[in-house]
This record gives structure tokens, C-alpha cells and sequence, in this order.
């Protein structure tokens, strides 16, 4: 019986996972959409998961909050490292301006495409010919294309409706293309946001409603807040991208314990 679902798991469609957003700094929560939706995808048996994305925007996006994405970058790293499958990206953060989201996804997407698609298996490589580290391991395990999905909470499904905020051709090109995957909380209800939207019920198929039944409101805003105060922010948040807090005094951190700047009193 295992043989048989091994073979049945291997015939089924690929899909992979990208969040985008600031990561000012990364909770355990952005990380927990990823397992959530994997798990929803393999016990529905209807795709395999080859990867996860993490994307920061880059620094012109200019939200209250957004510390430096070398900064940002340097806490998915360390907040991704007892993940197999969860991986960061860079490449938005290095482009010359801030980046759509659609235009984010579309880079990713091609890509991969392109990696599966290359005889040489190098397919779009670095200017210093390795491959981005971002890339899934197991993709040229099979020669079929892997479906990039925007994973998000209710939040931005939501932002969907803010007047000037989206473009109406971005939103359907996401929906439409790639697909949405949305971790809800319980008692929300995105069936209803979807419905009061025309783009988003033409293609609500391929929007996956999942919900999140371990309630986790932990935010980044809370862990800033918490920081500035000089409070514990202790088991919010992992404590290696913690210590980078403290070590570089990020948020306005204010803490007993975090390293004397240099250069202080003796």
C-alpha cells in the first residue's frame, strides 16, 4: 500500500509556496502558514509541495517599522535554518525599486520553469553561475512544471478591497495564473470577502481557504511594540533572530541584557 501511494504522490501535480511581505522581523506565525498549508495540500492528496519562499520587499516600500533588508534578510536566514523546505529570497530586495507582487511572483515562477525546462540544469543561473539558494532541491526530479501560489493570512485577501492599494490587472493575474493560498483565523469569513469581489469569485477556484485552528496572534507589529517598551519578547520569536535584534539594536530594542553599544562608558 505504501509503494502504491508513493507512486500515486508522484503523479500528482506540483505546487510551491511564496510569501511576500516586510518581515520586520519574522515571527514563528510566517513560518507556520507554510506547514499549515502543506499539510492541508498532502492530506487532500491532490498536490505534492516542492518548496517554500519567503520574499522581503525591498527597503522603498517604505512601511513604519521596515528595518534595513540586510537586516531582514539576516533574520529569515536564521529563522528558516531548522526548516528543509522553507527558503529565503533575496532577488526582490536587490532590484533598483520596490517590486509588484505579481512581478514578484512571475520572476520566481519562470525561473523554476526555466530550471526544469534547461538541459544543462542551470536554467537562469547567478551572474556567478550558482543557482539562487531560494531554488527547491527536487525540481529537475521530475520534468513537469511546478505551480508558484501567493501563500497569505485573511489580512491580504482583505488589502484586496483597499481602494489604490492593488491593481486590478495584478490581482487577477495572481489569482488567475498562480493562485491564492489563504491561512484564515477561526470565525473570520474570506467566503464572503471572495463573493463580494467579481475578480476574485471568477476564479475562486483556484483560492484554497484554510483554516487555522491553533490561534496565533503574534504579529511582527506586537513584537516591535514589545521591543521598544523593553519587554520580553521571549518564545515570540526565535531566539537567534532575537539575538540578532539585540546584537544590532533593531526596533528601538531596549533590554538589560542587549550588548553595550561601542565605544561607552568604562
Amino acid at each position: 500500500m505504501s509503494a502504491f501511494m508513493e507512486e500515486t504522490k508522484c503523479l500528482l501535480p506540483r505546487i510551491a509556496f511564496i510569501a511576500c511581505g516586510c518581515f520586520s522581523p519574522p515571527t514563528p506565525m510566517h513560518l507556520r502558514l507554510f506547514e499549515i498549508a502543506r499539510d492541508h495540500f498532502e492530506m487532500q492528496g491532490t498536490h505534492k509541495v516542492v518548496g517554500g519562499i519567503i520574499s522581503p520587499t525591498h527597503d522603498s516600500y517604505g512601511k513604519k517599522g521596515l528595518v534595513s533588508s540586510l537586516d531582514r534578510c539576516a533574520m529569515v536566514k536564521l529563522a528558516v535554518q531548522s526548516s528543509n523546505w522553507i527558503r529565503l529570497s533575496d532577488w526582490e530586495v536587490h532590484q533598483s525599486q520596490w517590486m509588484r507582487t505579481q512581478s514578484v511572483l512571475q520572476y520566481h515562477q519562470n525561473f523554476m520553469n526555466n530550471y526544469i525546462n534547461s538541459p544543462s540544469g542551470a536554467g537562469d543561473a547567478e551572474p556567478n553561475g550558482a543557482l539562487p539558494g531560494w531554488l527547491p532541491t527536487t525540481l529537475r526530479e521530475r520534468s513537469d512544471p511546478v505551480q508558484l501560489k501567493l501563500l497569505c493570512g485573511a489580512d491580504l485577501l482583505e488589502s484586496f478591497a483597499v481602494p489604490g492599494l492593488w491593481e486590478d490587472a495584478d490581482i487577477e493575474d495572481i489569482v488567475a495564473n498562480h493562485g491564492l493560498v489563504v491561512i484564515t483565523r477561526c470565525g473570520s469569513n474570506p467566503d464572503k470577502f471572495i463573493f463580494n469581489s467579481d475578480i476574485l469569485t471568477k476564479y475562486q477556484r483556484n483560492i484554497t481557504l484554510i483554516t487555522n485552528w491553533v490561534a496565533n496572534e503574534v504579529s511582527s507589529t506586537l513584537v516591535r511594540r514589545l521591543l521598544s517598551r523593553g519587554q520580553s519578547v521571549k518564545y515570540l520569536i526565535d531566539d537567534l533572530v532575537l539575538e540578532y535584534i539585540k546584537r544590532q539594536r533593531l526596533f528601538n530594542v531596549k533590554s538589560q541584557d542587549a550588548p553595550a553599544p561601542p565605544g561607552g562608558d568604562s
